[in-house]
């Protein structure tokens, strides 16, 4: 399976949009600004989201962007095909002509492959993936707070 970056940016977007979801629309510009994705790349991918019903599009001065349903009921593998992104691990595109017109003899792993993927990438929401967000920055939170333990005092020579 080959996962490009319309994918993950895709799936990265949209985690963003749901994790500022309550504050109003979320604009591209601050998805693109904090993601570091293009804003008109980020276009390109919102309106296949919006025409596979995940996005709501609000118009006018404080307009962008809402989830169209709830965050529970938004899978990667949703997010992902949306954009029309293939998982698809075999050469033949499960065509089963891979090999001269033929199904090779690596077939069968490769479609039992994309099914496990296409699965697993069906079980995680996208309200699991904002969670597990927000547990690692207050990780780094925890990372960054001072400690009891004094410093040490620096060598005097």
């Amino acid at each position: 399976m080959r996962l490009t970056t319309k994918g993950r940016f895709a799936v990265t977007a949209m985690i963003d949009v749901a994790m500022h979801n309550g504050g109003g629309p979320v604009t591209l510009a601050g998805v693109s600004e904090r993601q570091k994705i293009s804003l008109s790349y980020l276009e390109q991918l919102f309106g296949k989201l919006r025409r596979h019903g995940l996005v709501e599009s609000v118009r006018g001065p404080g307009g962008g962007y809402n989830l169209a349903k709830p965050a529970g009921t938004v899978y990667v593998a949703d997010i992902i095909t949306a954009v029309d992104e293939p998982i698809d691990a075999t050469q033949c595109g499960g065509k089963e002509n891979c090999d001269d017109d033929k199904r090779c003899m690596t077939h069968e792993l490769w479609a039992n492959l994309n099914a496990h993927i296409f699965s697993f990438l069906r079980s995680v929401s996208l309200e699991q993936l904002v969670r597990s967000q927000d547990k690692s920055e207050v990780n780094v939170l925890q990372d960054r707070r001072p400690t009891d333990k004094k410093p040490e005092p620096a060598p005097v020579h």
